[in-house]
């Protein structure tokens, strides 16, 4: 493999600590070996791959999941479990300016759809992941952003003024906000694991700790390798996202940019603890700032905490960034600062040059198609456009809007361009004050 961050960040140091792992045990799948014929090899088994495998099996189609490492490892199973709008960075306005109002449109319904098609595989599935909180609401950090969501404040939802947040639960140095109705927590593990259930039951074939070391063509079809064996296939879907690496295909190198997100969940919270904060509501929450903090009250009255995380990878650089989200966490719920941190952990968020997912053909391979860049919001957008892989990989339209339809561009400076992202983050660092 190659991946343009430090061995460190895709290894156990960034994950230790995770709470998701205290909640459900990981089911046993085996371990790929000796040869195997399927329609479709999925490489990934996050939401997206799993999602497509579901999909697939209940079409009939044979389908083999090839995942790394144990279930849940990734990005997937360590999240903040926010199910809610997003996948693009790009506001309304300037996706209009880009792809024109009827696209923008369309994008923005495709997120709708997102949310509602994790609702329903939840409720088809009889899948408890803990789901809580009525949409998601989005907090001023300071009087300017709070003009910026009364202007920006849409049909359907609430904006709250400053007096009104005291009474609403969310205590805090805020100056308003505004909820959106749409989207809900859940516990991200119980959902991924629901979905495994659910396409194993379908008829999906799940490994894990079978990287694919390669992809090859193989007459019509291809051949993925792992350490113990090789599975034969007509389509390959490449379902890896932030885990990426640039030779898995060569097309991808290039085209998607790893970020690193850092979460935080506290012990159980007492009512008087609550009551000192003021906050007691159970909506899931983030504030205005670009590089933002999210954050939300769990059913079982922990608190989660979760920053966009540090732009180098080692233990040292780990430290230092649990450190800064500490101090972030310190300074907005003063009351709470003595409270401690149970659990610690970041992982590996993934963006395009585009600012808007991906999901389609690889250009130049017949038979391949990828699923990347949710900017952070993979729950919904990556179940979404794993379904829209499926359906791709079996002839249909996936009926994508242009925002996730349109191949993503290379970002300057190849493998090295993790150099771009100091100079964006100190940017936006600026911005945000």
């Amino acid at each position: 493999m190659r991946r343009i961050f430090p061995d460190y960040a895709y290894g156990p140091g960034p994950r230790d600590g995770c709470w998701w792992d205290e909640t459900s045990s990981a089911p046993g799948w085996p371990v790929q070996s000796g040869k195997l014929r399927v329609d479709i090899a999925i490489v990934g088994g996050g939401f997206t791959g799993l999602s497509a495998a579901l999909h697939l099996a209940r079409s009939g189609v044979t389908a083999a999941v090839l995942e790394a490492e144990t279930p849940g490892w990734g990005a997937s199973g360590r999240n903040g479990g926010f199910c809610c709008l997003g996948g693009s960075k790009l506001s309304h306005s300037a996706m209009a300016r880009r792809y024109g109002d009827a696209a923008a449109a369309a994008y923005a319904k495709a997120e709708r759809d997102a949310v509602d098609l994790v609702a329903g595989l939840l409720s088809e599935h009889g899948i408890d992941a803990d789901e809580h909180s009525n949409g998601e609401t989005q907090l001023a950090h300071t009087p300017r952003a709070m003009e910026v969501l009364r202007r920006q404040a849409g049909e359907g939802g609430m904006l709250h003024e400053p007096g009104d947040l005291a009474a609403l639960g969310f205590g805090g140095s805020f100056h308003g906000g505004y909820t959106n109705p749409v989207g809900f927590a859940l516990n991200p593990r119980k959902y991924l694991f629901g979905l495994a259930e659910a396409a194993e039951k379908a008829g999906a074939l799940l490994f894990q700790q079978s990287p694919a070391q390669s992809v090859h063509r193989a007459g019509p079809g291809y051949t993925v390798t792992t350490p113990q064996g090789h599975i034969d296939c007509e389509t390959v879907l490449i379902c890896t996202n932030g885990y990426s690496s640039e030779d898995m295909p060569d097309w991808l190198a290039g085209r998607y940019m790893p970020a690193q997100s850092t979460v935080m969940v506290t012990r159980k919270l007492s009512d008087a603890e609550l009551r000192a904060q003021g906050w007691t509501s159970d909506q899931m929450s983030y504030d205005t700032r670009n590089l933002l903090h999210y954050f939300r009250l769990m059913p079982d009255r922990r608190f989660l905490f979760g920053m966009r995380g540090g732009l180098f990878s080692s233990p040292r650089a780990e430290a230092a960034i649990r450190a800064g989200m500490r101090r972030d966490f310190d300074r907005m719920f003063p009351a709470w600062s003595g409270v401690e941190a149970t659990h610690m952990w970041s992982g590996l968020v993934c963006l395009a040059r585009s600012l808007t997912p991906y999901a389609g053909p690889v250009p130049g391979q017949p038979g391949m198609f990828a699923g990347l860049a949710y900017h952070g919001n993979g729950v919904a957008m990556g179940t979404y456009c794993g379904r829209a892989l499926a359906r791709l990989a079996m002839g249909e339209s996936a009926d994508l809007p242009e925002p996730i339809s349109r191949i993503p561009g290379r970002f300057p400076l190849g493998s090295c361009r993790r150099a771009l992202m100091p100079p964006v983050y100190a940017a936006l660092a600026l911005a945000d004050i």
